[in-house]
């Protein structure tokens, strides 16, 4: 699924919703292995960290590890993701809005609000790890930050006090 020596972004991404588990696999290995050139399929891989298949989330995690902050236009599309029943998919929406810093500043009201509703520890620790990244432009969510870095949890209270510092007086 490549055109010359790139690959073709929008076949691997029609790939990702095929029936078969095998296609879906081999489409998220191919944007895994194509590094930031993936970078308009981040929606789309978020999404595939949902998958019903353990190797499509697995490859599809690796992408993301590789892709970069996605494409500006990518980030509203991401904040369902942050409120879904897929602990791994509102992760990486949370990484990538964070990976966007001050881009993603329109996300800081529906990140504020899922660092409070989040059932998983590992993405409100991301969200407010998030909210760190997007620095003083975060100064909405700082109400969150405050009670999340008096959760009992310690790599949240320390991710939400370094958030709180990152965001400033």
């Amino acid at each position: 699924m490549t055109t010359g020596d790139q690959p073709d972004i929008p076949r691997l991404v029609t790939a990702l919703q095929a029936a078969a588990a095998a296609i879906r696999i081999d489409a998220a290995e191919q944007l895994c292995r194509a590094g930031t050139a993936a970078r308009a399929a981040a929606v789309d891989l978020v999404r595939a960290c949902g998958d019903d298949d353990e190797q499509v989330r697995e490859w599809a995690a690796a992408a993301l590890e590789e892709l970069g902050p996605p494409t500006a236009d990518a980030l509203p599309a991401l904040l369902p993701f942050l409120d879904g029943a897929e602990p791994l998919s509102a992760y990486w929406a949370a990484t990538l809005l964070g990976r966007s810093g001050e881009a993603a500043a329109t996300a800081v009201p529906h990140l504020a609000n899922s660092l409070g509703t989040a059932d998983d520890i590992a993405v409100r620790q991301r969200i407010a790890w998030a909210l760190g990244k997007i620095g003083p432009a975060a100064a909405a969510g700082r109400g969150a930050l405050e009670r999340a870095a008096t959760d009992p949890d310690q790599r949240l209270a320390r991710l939400a006090a370094d958030a709180l510092a990152a965001i400033g007086g």
